[in-house]
């Protein structure tokens, strides 16, 4: 058994081997061929794209991985020079065809889009002018005028918070109150009764 495991990993090295072989060799034509800018692989397992992506790496190229399933994934390689952009890249990853004109239809309208917001912006806040105002609304519940005679009526209450003295329950000052408490702390710890109060 022991044998046979070594025997099978031999094989897998072999096969890698010539596997990278091959593609040292398809990458090196692709870096002869001048009317190529970029090459597109066939989906193949995570070692295999390991292998490719340290082939393309030594020979000075850039790669890529595309695809959402592993087995699905595939290579791309592009020459340096022709290195591609944000949006190009952003096509292969949602599975789409890069189409250079219609990316720059995107962008103008992009960039007018952009212009648009900007001079929307220096132009100032928009006035909102509702259809309907909502005095017309309620006129039948607080009248034509009411809101704003309540509005220009209102005072503040320079008194807010303070009770008259009349409305007290307890006419006696704090001085007077804190005095009485005391006393009948002092009666309770000495044990007299307490007198009546007034």
């Amino acid at each position: 058994q022991a044998a046979r495991l070594k025997k099978l990993q031999e094989q897998e090295k072999q096969q890698k081997v010539e596997f990278r072989k091959r593609m040292e060799k398809e990458v090196s034509d692709f870096i002869q061929d001048s009317g190529q800018i970029k090459k597109k692989f066939q989906p193949m397992n995570k070692i295999e794209r390991s292998i490719l992506h340290d082939v393309v790496e030594v020979a000075g190229l850039t790669s890529f991985s595309f695809g959402e399933d592993d087995d699905c994934r595939y290579v791309m390689i592009f020459k340096k020079e022709f290195a591609p952009s944000d949006e190009e890249l952003d096509s292969y990853r949602r599975g789409e065809e890069w189409d250079p004109q219609k990316a720059e239809e995107k962008r103008k309208l992009k960039e007018l889009a952009q212009r648009q917001e900007e001079e929307a912006a220096q132009q100032g806040p928009v006035v909102v002018s509702p259809a309907s105002d909502y005095k017309d609304k309620y006129s039948h519940l607080i009248g034509k005028g009411a809101a704003k005679d309540a509005a220009h009526m209102l005072q503040a209450n320079k008194t807010y918070g303070c009770v008259p003295v009349a409305n007290k329950r307890d006419t006696r000052s704090i001085e007077e109150a804190m005095n009485e408490i005391r006393a009948k702390k002092r009666l309770r710890q000495s044990g007299e009764e307490l007198p009546p109060t007034s």
